[in-house]
């Protein structure tokens, strides 16, 4: 699913945007790189896609795809589009930008000031529902080895089988 999306979109020869360029990344597939430095709270891409109701949501999700937002609590986005450039920003444990949702757009926002040439990245903020099938490659110091919500990084590190307590 992720090869072929990358495909597609090299295809579209879609390859930046005015703040990005998509190019291999070490975290996974393409990646979304910043082309200047980017100071925090700016908003560096729309995450775009469809909208489709929450039914449509669960059979495609169930189908493979992995690039649905939850809107409300009648819709949700679906970014498995050709014209999403977002939807190659790829997951961090320790991410550079947060989502933020207005209430009409989806916007990929700094959290913190980002240098020209750094991978931009987000949390997806999966929940614990199969999260073992989702492995993490983000490589950050804060990396609990899987793509879920950083509410969850505590709970995670205690299933593991090589988590240690504080105190040893």
């Amino acid at each position: 699913m992720f090869e072929s999306m990358d495909l597609k979109f090299l295809k579209s020869k879609l390859t930046e945007t005015e703040s990005l360029i998509f190019k291999s990344s070490q975290i996974h597939g393409l990646g979304g790189f910043a082309k200047a430095d980017i100071p925090s709270g700016t908003r560096v891409i729309e995450y775009l896609g469809e909208k489709i109701t929450k039914q449509e949501s669960v059979r495609r999700c169930e189908a493979g795809n992995h690039y649905i937002f939850a809107l409300n609590d009648r819709e949700d986005l679906d970014g498995n589009v050709d014209w999403n450039p977002a939807c190659f920003i790829n997951h961090s444990c320790a991410p550079n930008c947060e989502v933020e949702w207005d209430g009409r757009h989806i916007w990929i926002v700094a959290r913190r000031d980002i240098e020209a040439g750094e991978e931009i990245t987000f949390n997806y903020g999966y929940d614990l529902v199969d999260y073992r099938e989702y492995l993490c490659a983000c490589g950050s110091a804060d990396c609990v080895g899987y793509l879920v919500a950083e509410v969850f990084f505590d709970r995670v590190r205690k299933s593991q089988p090589h988590s240690q307590s504080p105190s040893t």
